[in-house]
């Protein structure tokens, strides 16, 4: 096997899982790269690994990428994943973890089950933003997994996006911000914006507006293929625009384009842990709580 992992350079509670991974990846047939920081912080840049960093050292010929950390830190692995379409997998050293599906107390049984073929690869589509023809941090990490969104910046005022879909005026929120979120981010701040649960595989987006005024505005789910078109202003003279975890400030006015990205991310999902066992883990689905 060829294997990356990867993990945030404060996260103590990976040290333990990726040394056993690396334990039973020590056979001589298989060949190990870690990324370049996190390798550092382990302690293992004397152990000669192979390293990766966003420059380069990771292709499509890796069989597997295992990130150890919650979800953000699986939104984190897919910017240097990007387009090569290495299958990833993460181990939950966090927290609630909807990405993160495995528990690090039975990281060795990640491999077992990997090894047999116990398990489906599950395409994730994602979204990317373009301002007025530009691009966002230059192009280079211009795509986010979970969702896009704009929000108000310096200001406790709320703010106006127009919002058009294929070119059609749809309506103009005025709210804290908008969400516009993949399925797989379905389960992250549109949901907590009362958004709703997608199958990973369905071919959508939602928009999901934050603390809307108009209290009539309520969470869209259109066609993933949708061009969406925003133009948000307020009392400031800049906005936020987030992809994922990245963020930058936008003028007032901006034209904001999102659609669907050229490419998917390989999601390996285990027999053993299914999107829909993990929804009910997660939001105890299921699970008599009038005691």
């Amino acid at each position: 096997m060829k294997v990356a992992l990867y993990g945030q350079t404060y996260n103590d509670d990976a040290s333990g899982p990726v040394r056993e991974i690396l334990d039973e990846l020590d056979d001589g047939e298989s060949t190990v790269a870690l990324e370049s920081e996190f390798c550092q912080y382990l302690g293992l840049d004397s152990r000669g690994y192979d390293t990766f960093d966003q420059n380069g050292g990771l292709d499509g010929s890796f069989d597997l990428f295992i990130s150890f950390g919650g979800d953000g830190t699986i939104l984190r692995a897919i910017t240097y994943i990007r387009e090569s379409a290495i299958p990833i997998v993460g181990v939950n050293t966090g927290r609630l973890g909807f990405l993160s599906t495995f528990r690090k107390e039975e990281v060795r049984s990640l491999l077992e089950e990997f090894r047999a073929g116990a398990y489906r690869i599950v395409e994730r589509s994602l979204v990317e933003a373009s301002l007025e023809g530009d691009t966002p941090g230059g192009g280079q990490l211009n795509f986010a997994l979970n969702e896009v969104t704009v929000s108000r910046k310096d200001t406790t005022s709320m703010i106006t996006v127009e919002t058009y879909l294929d070119g059609e005026y749809l309506t103009s929120y005025w709210a804290d911000g908008l969400i516009v979120a993949t399925p797989t981010g379905s389960t992250g701040y549109s949901l907590s914006c009362g958004g709703p649960v997608i199958a990973p595989t369905a071919k959508s987006l939602v928009i999901t507006p934050i603390a809307p005024h108009n209290l009539n505005a309520r969470p869209l789910v259109i066609d993933d293929d949708t061009v969406i078109r925003l133009r948000v202003s307020g009392r400031e003279q800049q906005h936020l625009l987030s992809l994922d975890s990245r963020i930058t400030s936008v003028d007032n006015g901006t034209e904001i384009t999102v659609r669907r990205a050229p490419f998917t991310i390989r999601m390996v999902e285990y027999t053993s842990e299914s999107f829909f066992k993990t929804i009910r883990k997660k939001l105890l689905w299921g699970e008599d709580r009038r005691n």
